[in-house]
Order: structure tokens, then sequence, then C-alpha cells
């Protein structure tokens, strides 16, 4: 590998790099050997590193790298890439003192922007984001550098979050090349194992969506199947969503199942089985049957498909954009673009 580097004068303002690195149990074995940091929650595989008095917390369960570890990649991709070899990173910027200075060492205006300084633990930001939507000074949430549970639990409070009639729901808009619209994806990301209950606050949630970006939806309700086998309740609840879209419980598009995603995106597929109607074959919306086969096929459809995607989380007050931290500036981008358009026709309607 060949180091090269460049001196300040010669960087010029919205220059970038990145580093993508995939963290390993090995990885955190290794930097706890050489931190010391023997920190149970990230070593999660270790059999000292569940609680033996207790059953294992949520938290216990699921690993996370150390900070130190993550920031040491922003020192990496300074140190080997923009600026380059030599380089020493000293701190990074969050303070609104510090976001000013930068500013104007970079000579950008920052008029237009309000920045608030939070200072406190992640539920106290979140619950800070919270007050400024009731406040009606903020039309939109984005979740930055905090875990999705702490972001969404001072929304779901009864009292002072964001809660307005229906379910958090989240959908993803997903652009995949060969396809003639934008296809949504839903719930791959909040609703572990939806009841018929939840999967009707989802499917409202992703029609509202759909619309409000000019979309007409067709919702495909998911299954091994398509037809209704009493040993598959993803067969039995799609029916029943189906029926109940007919009967108006569920308004403003098709719904359509249960299908098979075959017959749910492909013509010629939906023909061979002999299914007719709006949505068979030609499904701009599925509905998945839990989390598990939500997020492998949003996944499979940006990682193997190329597709870009964008994700909000409905239900709320206001859109809430959940990004991961692994989502791309361009996915970021697209995500707010929804939101906007989604909060606007809400607006409009309301």
């Amino acid at each position: 590998m060949r180091l090269m580097n460049r001196i300040f004068s010669e960087l010029q303002p919205g220059e970038s790099a990145e580093l993508k690195r995939l963290i390993t149990t090995d990885d955190l074995f290794a930097f706890a050997a050489c931190s010391g940091n023997y920190n149970p929650l990230h070593l999660a595989d270790a059999k000292w590193s569940q609680p033996q008095a207790h059953a294992p917390s949520q938290e216990t369960q699921q690993r996370v790298a150390p900070g130190l570890f993550v920031a040491s990649l922003i020192s990496a991709v300074l140190g080997t890439q923009l600026p380059g070899a030599g380089t020493l990173y000293r701190r990074d910027i969050g303070a609104e003192a510090a976001i000013r200075r930068a500013a104007e060492q970079l000579q950008e205006d920052l008029a237009a922007f309000e920045i608030i300084d939070v200072q406190g633990s992640d539920d106290v930001v979140a619950a800070k984001a919270c007050a400024l939507v009731r406040e009606g000074r903020a039309a939109a949430v984005m979740k930055g550098h905090l875990h999705t549970d702490d972001l969404l639990r001072p929304m779901l409070d009864k009292t002072h979050g964001l809660r307005a009639g229906r379910r958090f729901t989240h959908v993803f808009v997903m652009d995949v090349p060969g396809m003639p619209e934008p296809l949504m994806v839903t719930d791959a990301a909040i609703n572990i194992a939806p009841d018929l209950a939840t999967k009707v606050d989802i499917c409202q949630n992703a029609i509202d969506l759909a619309r409000s970006i000019g979309m007409e939806p067709r919702v495909g309700v998911l299954s091994a199947v398509e037809t209704v086998n009493p040993a598959i309740q993803s067969s039995i609840d799609a029916a029943l969503l189906s029926k109940m879209a007919d009967r108006g419980q569920i308004r403003g598009g098709l719904v359509d199942g249960p299908l098979a995603m075959d017959n749910a995106v492909d013509i010629g597929a939906a023909r061979t089985k002999g299914l007719k109607g709006g949505v068979a074959g030609q499904a701009n919306i599925l509905l998945v049957p839990g989390l598990d086969a939500g997020n492998m096929l949003a996944k499979q459809l940006a990682y193997i498909s190329h597709a870009e995607g964008a994700g909000v989380v409905l239900g709320a007050k206001v859109p809430v954009i959940l990004n991961s931290r692994s989502d791309s500036a361009m996915s970021r981008l697209a995500s707010c673009a929804v939101a906007v358009l989604h909060h606007a026709s809400h607006q409009q309607s309301s």
C-alpha cells in the first residue's frame, strides 16, 4: 500500500474520503487484549459475557463495538487517505462553539441554521427532539449517533412523546434497477413479529406514504404461498388484510394476498398461477410477514440488486428518518426527500 498526503493548502471544502470495515468477533477480542477493555458488552460471545444471577437483558445480548475502536477508524481515514500520512487526529466537532469555529474557518455562513447544543445522555437528546416537534419547531427527526432504541423510547412516551394514533412502522423506499417505479418494503426495521392489528397499521402507513410521493399504492401481502394455508399464519393474515381493504377498513390503495414473492412482482409468474387483479405481478408495496423476512429482502435489494434505498418511520406526528450508520450519503438525502414530501402531503390533507 502506497501512502501519500496533501498539505492543508491543497485541501478544498467538500472533499471526502471513507473507510469501510466489517468488525468481526476476532477484532473485538484483539482490541480487548490490546486495551484491557474486557467489557462483556463488547464480547457477547464469551462465556463470561452473560450475567449469571438473572436472565440476560437485551443490552447484554447485542454485541457493541467500543467507541474508541470506532473512533480509531476516523483516525485511519485521516492518516491514510485524506489528508494522508502524517495527519494527527486531535478532536472531532459536536459542540456549538466548535461547529461555529469550523464554519468560520471554512467561510461558511450558518445564519440560516439553528444549532441547539444539548448536554446530557442520549435520552436527553432524543427527548429534546420530541420537544422541538411538539413546539412546532421541527417537521422531521433524523437519527444521528444514537442507538435506535434510545431515539424511539422518548417518542413512544404516552405523555411527552410523538404518538399519533397508529403504531410506529418503518418503510423502505427502494429504487431497484430494472423496476419501472420505486418498490416499498415494510416493515423491516421496527415490528419484529407483527400481529394482524399491527399489520393493518403497517399497511395503511405504507399506502399513505406511497400516495404522498405520487405512487398508486398496490400492496402485495407476502407469504410463502399464494393460497391460504391454515398452517401458515402469514397466509391467513394476508387474506384478512385483503378482505379488510375490500370492506374499507384499509383505504387509499389496492391490497391483495397472500402472494409469494415471484407472483407479487412478476406478471408472468402471476399469470402462470392464474392470479388476477390489479396487484398480482405488479405490486409496488411488499408487506412482509415479519422483520426477519423484511430485513433480508431490503438488504438483498441493496447489496445484490444494487438498489438505492430511503427509509422512514411513520405513525409519529412527524416522519422519523432512521438511517443506518453504514448508509450512503445518497440514501440519507433520499430519506430526507421522502420525509419532506410525506410531511407536506400530510399538512395539505389536515
